[in-house]
């Protein structure tokens, strides 16, 4: 079976694909410690402890044809762990001769499992704080400043922790074979939640995890800068395929590097971005520059509300923010499902409001919502909060096309989707991309929604009560049942296109409609499909 294969059964969990791995690579792993440390017995601990961090650490390999080479950098970052405790001491190389045949006696294989099963359970037996600081050190490779930064602790405890392991262990190391990993998983949650950062540019990193033990979206990470040593918070936005996560730093300023290691603190973030920070958080995750952008062109959505009121920009970004349960990450979703098979791309930013009320793994799983980036469409999730989120400060935000606000107040009233087009706005709006005849209709919406808004329950006075009755008709003609909502509105969603949308609006606004009751524009699709709920209700 070639390399590449057993690289990746192995990385599926598969022992008997690791086992034969570490039967190719065992003679060319001795012989590399063994020209570092001329000691045989030093090198035989260390290929064992490089073989258990090579198991573990199969997820960050990104190409499987690396792998000696990639075996060979953990080799030597063990064996100069051992140099470091020690003086150097000569050993001829010809004592490799001595090395362990490839097919080891059954008795050795017996003594092997023996002696691997004990140290395993002689680490679990270890008290917790000690326990914690051999994983990391064993396992995850961090060294002594990464473990004193994750812990918080002065490093010259994580130096005595380690020193007392060692010597309750008497100097038994794990061993790499298969019946000793028989468990599938760390004896340590703890050691669980370390990654290490596969790239990394200014204010932004990708690291990957154990994918059974994945950082969830909007949780805290914490990276270990080993040099500064210093501890560097960053805010999880998207998770990507094979145990990758997508990451922001609190200081958008922050450059890390490939290789330093990140822990999940299994929290929600606890900053949040300014419009500022947001902006750069923006430019950082769609690669976007200061050339002049191509010229705008419309991006159909099917969603009435969306087109008509606050048009998305192809190959552009958006971003859709809300008041608690007004349905913030629906709206999302529904936008992914409408355009995931388009050809054009969509980057779409979600500030989702804290407190949640329902944790996001929870609605994934339940709802099978999407994450990360389906077909055409990217989204990222960021924390919101009050403030430059809500009505004109976020309908004044910068660095993206379009804002989608949602409001509490509209889906208070029965609207759904609860877009309020008063605080949500386009730029597209300003531009050639759309008609006159769209701007005009937009502007004129907007206008009488405002009027709506001053007074929602009744008209201000007898010579706006036209006017009035009609925003309330064009409110009610913007809801549209979801796709994501049929399994609880039992409504199929539907599709509008821009074409239909557009001059039923204008017909509304223009009193095209006065005659028709304003229950009818409720949930429906085209001017249409209000006709006959209007004639339904006449009929009953």
């Amino acid at each position: 079976m070639d390399l590449t294969t057993l690289i990746e059964r192995a990385r599926a969990q598969d022992l008997e694909a690791f086992a034969e791995i570490t039967r190719r690579f065992q003679h060319m792993a001795f012989g590399y410690a063994l020209s570092i440390l001329r000691d045989l017995g030093h090198a035989e601990d260390v290929v064992q402890e490089a073989f258990v961090a090579a198991w573990f650490g199969l997820t960050r390999l990104e190409d499987p044809a690396a792998f000696p080479g990639w075996l060979r950098g953990i080799l030597r970052h063990q064996a100069h762990r051992v140099l470091r405790r020690r003086a150097a001491e000569t050993l001829p190389l010809a004592e490799a001769q001595d090395l362990p045949a490839e097919s080891p006696e059954p008795e050795g294989r017996i003594e092997r499992r023996r002696r691997a099963g004990a140290v395993l359970a002689a680490v679990t037996e270890l008290p917790e704080p000690l326990r914690e600081a051999v994983i990391l050190f064993y396992v995850h490779e961090c060294s002594q400043q990464d473990i004193a930064t994750f812990l918080g602790l002065p490093i010259t405890t994580v130096n005595n922790r380690l020193h007392e392991a060692r010597a309750r262990l008497k100097r038994r190391v794990i061993a790499m074979v298969k019946d000793a990993l028989e468990s599938h998983a760390l004896p340590d949650d703890f050691a669980a939640r370390v990654g290490r950062i596969l790239r990394a540019r200014e204010g932004l990193m990708e690291a990957r995890f154990d994918p059974e033990a994945l950082p969830g979206i909007l949780t805290e990470l914490t990276v270990s800068d080993e040099t500064r040593q210093r501890a560097v918070p960053m805010q999880v936005v998207q998770r990507l395929p094979d145990g990758v996560v997508r990451a922001v730093a609190a200081d958008a300023g922050e450059t890390l590097a490939a290789g330093m290691a990140v822990r999940s603190e299994q929290r929600l973030a606890r900053s949040r971005p300014t419009p500022e920070r947001f902006q750069r958080i923006v430019r950082a995750l769609t690669g976007t520059r200061d050339e002049p952008p191509p010229p705008p062109r419309l991006l159909e959505s099917g969603i009435k509300v969306v087109d008509v009121m606050c048009p998305l920009a192809a190959g552009g970004t958006v971003a859709v923010a809300g008041e608690n349960r007004s349905g913030t990450v629906v709206m999302v979703e529904e936008l992914v499902r409408r355009l995931c098979d388009g050809t054009d791309r969509l980057s779409i930013f979600s500030m989702v409001p804290f407190p949640l009320t329902v944790p996001f793994e929870e609605l994934w799983k339940a709802e099978g919502f999407s994450e990360g980036t389906v077909g055409a469409v990217e989204t990222f999730y960021l924390p919101g909060e009050e403030g430059p989120w809500t009505a004109d400060g976020l309908a004044a935000l910068s660095g993206v096309d379009t804002v989608i606000r949602l409001s509490a107040a509209v889906r208070d009233i029965g609207i759904y989707p609860p877009v309020d087009p008063l605080t949500s706005r386009s730029q597209l709006l300003e531009t050639p991309a759309v008609t006159a005849e769209h701007r005009d209709v937009a502007a004129r919406g907007r206008q009488a929604l405002a009027l709506l808004a001053s007074a929602p329950e009744e008209p201000p006075s007898p010579e706006t009560a036209t006017a009035w009755r009609r925003a309330r008709k064009l409110q009610r003609f913007l809801s549209q049942p979801f796709v994501v909502a049929e399994p609880y509105t039992k409504l199929p969603g539907l599709y509008v296109s821009l074409r239909e949308a557009l001059p039923a609006c204008r017909a509304i606004l223009d009193g095209e409609c006065d005659a028709l009751p304003e229950a009818a524009f409720a949930f429906t699709g085209t001017l249409e499909d209000v006709r006959h709920a209007a004639a339904a209700r006449r009929g009953g």
